[in-house]
């Protein structure tokens, strides 16, 4: 069952999938080129001062691209589910409604996952190359909780999107707009450390809200 959702799944989504990738990596690679640039022209020793005395972490272009990348995401994968009437049929599959949502949610999860470590891997392996390992560290962990942030939109706007009714909607939109709002209170680099944990646990927590609408949707609740 789960290897049929993640097909299907799998050619809603796949060239969307392809423009995330390039465009994350693509973010990701220029931000890389920024930092090479100022290594050329002043050398390692000056990018280090700046990130030491400013907190700078040249990669700020990247704050709210997994955001984007993790909503629209879900909209690709679950509005046509709901426009197309495709989740009522694949609710009536002999099989537990509970394992097939999530099965949707974890194919997401999955791929979502992958592109957001292979901008990690990119970063990771060029930053070593011209930094401490404290220093490279330091960027990374402060990436962290904007890749967090990108697949807790995945999880909160699927949520939206499966719920049936535009009132609830709205109330849904809100409420994630808030929640979302966590990930983004503080501009300090590593500012989220200690949270780090914590915000892990909270983002997963939030794949539990889909099967709320969907069982809204079970019981006829619509426009």
């Amino acid at each position: 069952m789960f290897k049929a959702i993640f097909y299907k799944e799998w050619i809603k989504t796949r060239w969307y999938l392809l423009l995330a990738v390039a465009t994350t990596l693509g973010f990701a690679g220029y931000s890389m080129l920024r930092i090479s640039r100022v290594v050329d022209l002043k050398g390692a020793e000056h990018v280090w001062e700046v990130m030491l005395s400013r907190d700078a972490i040249f990669i700020d272009l990247l704050q709210y691209i997994p955001l984007l990348v993790g909503t629209l995401l879900a909209v690709v994968q679950f509005v046509p589910e709901m426009q197309r009437k495709c989740l009522k049929l694949t609710l009536h599959l002999p099989y537990s409604q509970l394992q097939m949502v999530g099965a949707m949610l974890l194919y997401g999860l999955l791929v979502l996952s992958l592109c957001f470590a292979a901008n990690f891997f990119l970063m990771g392996f060029y930053l070593q190359g011209v930094m401490a390992p404290e220093l490279e560290q330091h960027i990374l962990l402060t990436a962290a909780p904007w890749y967090l942030a990108g697949i807790a939109a995945y999880l909160l706007v699927s949520w939206i999107c499966l719920e049936p009714t535009w009132k609830r909607r709205i109330i849904n939109l809100v409420m994630s707009v808030l929640l979302l709002r966590i990930f983004f209170l503080s501009v300090t680099p590593e500012a989220y450390n200690q949270f780090l944990p914590w915000l892990l646990i909270y983002t997963l927590l939030t794949a539990s809200l889909s099967w709320l609408s969907v069982s809204r949707f079970k019981i006829g609740k619509q426009d």
